[in-house]
């Protein structure tokens, strides 16, 4: 299974792409994939990047619960 994060990261190309977009350092992005877990406030930003490919629900189920019916059915 594909984790989030990779999903996201395959979807910009690169995970410096990825930093610029979110105006941060590469090495963060790292942390996230060692502690395999993306900070929630990082959710949203990550969700508009992708053009909603890769949704909040998706990264952090345990912040946001599921998706709405709604969301699930697109």
């Amino acid at each position: 299974m594909t984790m989030p994060l990779d999903r996201v990261i395959e979807i910009l190309g690169s995970q410096e792409e990825l930093a610029a977009r979110l105006g941060i350092k590469s090495p963060s992005i790292t942390g996230w994939r060692n502690r395999n877990r993306i900070p929630s406030e990082r959710c949203l930003a990550l969700e508009e990047v992708t053009g909603g490919q890769v949704t909040r629900y998706e990264m952090r189920p345990d912040v946001f619960g599921t998706a709405p019916a709604e969301a699930r059915a697109a």
